[in-house]
């Protein structure tokens, strides 16, 4: 069974990867949009470091969500204090 936030962290990492691959294929796909203008250095000098920004920041973002896709829900609070309360009692 798939708690609330590990299926929330499977829609965080899905979305990421999803948006980062449909940027990286429309930006290197469709070209140069100021190819005709005069832009093609100072276009590349602006692009390269905004799109090494950009999937970085999706990277955090998708590991953020497998994190929380693949971290078991912790236990609920009645069991550790039970816990908790059972290992006081022992200890006398």
């Amino acid at each position: 069974m798939v708690g609330k936030d590990q299926a929330i962290g499977g829609i965080i990492f899905a979305v990421c990867v999803i948006v980062g691959i449909l940027y990286t294929i429309g930006l290197f796909y469709f070209g140069e949009p100021f190819a005709g203008e005069g832009w093609g250095v100072a276009f590349w000098l602006v692009m390269i470091p905004v799109f090494l920004a950009f999937i970085a920041i999706m990277g955090i973002g998708a590991w953020i969500g497998w994190t929380m896709a693949t971290t078991p829900p912790p236990k609920p609070i009645e069991e550790i204090t039970s816990e908790i309360e059972e290992k006081a009692e022992e200890k006398p």
